[in-house]
């Protein structure tokens, strides 16, 4: 269910779908490099755990606003 922001102004919800479309391209690739990657060293694995906690942490901001 849209929330008031959307019913508003529908721009912000299709703002919203084009930011976790793109956070979830992010946090796919970041996963898939624990994969692709020869060695996944104690920094890699630090890295890629910050980059899927960003992305965790904006879905969240963004559910927030739901």
């Amino acid at each position: 269910m849209a929330d008031e922001h959307e019913k508003i102004d529908p721009a912000i919800g299709s703002l919203k779908h084009d930011i976790r479309n793109q956070l979830s391209n992010i946090a796919l690739c970041a996963e898939q490099l624990r994969f692709e990657l020869p060695e996944v060293n104690e920094d890699i694995t630090f890295y890629i755990d910050t980059i899927a906690a960003g992305c965790k942490k904006i879905n969240e901001l963004l559910k927030g606003t739901d």
